[in-house]
């Protein structure tokens, strides 16, 4: 039996503590949440676990992993001490605002040899999974070129806008590990445009609620990335990938797959409600490749150091949108 502590009863806490609960591997025998609530208490009842603090599970040898679905200023810290204490960890992306504060956790994780799961969780979705496989195979050619919508059903209030650290850290970040993924290798350029034209409480906190972002790879392939803080039919979320043989569409899963037909034309099912629904599948599997990592020792498909790469375009991103010039990074680069 593999015995974990969830750190954080939010609701991506939510989803991840109810996976592993479901495993019948997995105990999780600790909750940990700094804000005593009764949706913490629901939880812990829930997954039968004990609210504990962080001080009781780093101490206690019999907790092999830490789940880090906390708010992101307590990542690095708990990073820090799940290395020290050499306990297998999944982190919930971006692990720190400040890129300095990332490198030194990265840094030290690498160096405890302890295991570490980034959650990108498209990389375990299956549809781009399988998209993936195409390329690495051979089968869809050669890569060319990728597009990618991400697009939320509906902005954000401002009190998460001022602590999430902005767009391109936050929602954004996503889809420049999906680019590096797809690619199969870096990215050498960025350059990014973005203004608030939606909610003027987003651009009130500091932040953009629109943006598009052109990368170049290092051996001169292109990504485009058109973001949104609302889409007005829901959930978008959208991937093409153009190659030499193939061209590969990953579309929006509709909530139902039934079309209605009548006179006036045909009437499809609106898409999955936002990124819990739509990624429910590769919420499941990201959990279950965790545990198998402290059970077998299998390597995560997205590790810690592709945190700290996909947040490295997400600087970019950010100092290139500031002075309109695209921005060329290397693993040196820093903002």
């Amino acid at each position: 039996m593999i015995n974990l502590a969830v750190f954080g009863a939010g609701r991506i806490g939510h989803v991840h503590a109810l996976n592993a609960a479901g495993m019948r591997s997995v105990r999780v025998k600790y909750l940990v949440d700094p804000v005593a609530s009764d949706q913490a208490a629901f939880l812990a009842a829930q997954i039968g676990a004990d609210i504990a603090c962080a001080e009781s599970v780093f101490s206690d040898t019999s907790v092999d992993g830490v789940i880090v679905a906390s708010s992101t200023d307590t990542h690095a810290e708990l990073l820090l001490r799940a290395a020290s204490a050499g306990k297998a960890i999944f982190c919930e992306k971006p692990i720190s605002l400040d890129f300095a504060t990332v490198e030194t956790a990265v840094n030290a994780v690498e160096a405890s040899g302890v295991a570490c799961l980034l959650a990108f969780q498209r990389r375990y979705d299956p549809d781009f999974r399988f998209v993936r496989e195409r390329i690495v195979s051979g089968d869809a050619g050669a890569l060319e070129h990728i597009v990618m919508h991400t697009r939320d059903p509906s902005p954000p209030p401002r009190a998460y806008v001022e602590r999430s650290g902005g767009m391109f850290r936050d929602q954004a970040i996503h889809d420049f590990d999906m680019a590096r993924y797809l690619l199969g290798e870096e990215i050498a350029t960025v350059y990014a445009v973005g203004n608030c034209l939606i909610d003027p409480e987003i651009g009130a906190a500091g932040d953009i609620d629109t943006a598009m972002v052109t990368l170049t790879s290092v051996s001169g392939r292109f990504v485009q990335l058109i973001n949104c803080r609302r889409a007005p039919f829901g959930y978008d979320q959208r991937l093409e990938v153009l190659c030499s043989k193939e061209v590969l569409y990953v579309e929006n899963r509709p909530q139902r797959g039934v079309s209605i037909a009548d006179a006036n034309g045909f009437r499809a099912s609106p898409p999955m409600n936002y990124f819990i629904e739509r990624f429910a599948d590769a919420y499941r599997n990201e959990m279950a490749a965790f545990v198998c990592m402290i059970e077998t020792g299998d390597r995560p498909l997205a590790g810690i150091r592709d945190g700290l790469e996909a947040q490295r375009i997400a600087e970019a991103a950010c100092v290139s949108m500031q002075n309109g010039q695209p921005i060329h990074i290397n693993i040196d680069w820093r903002p």
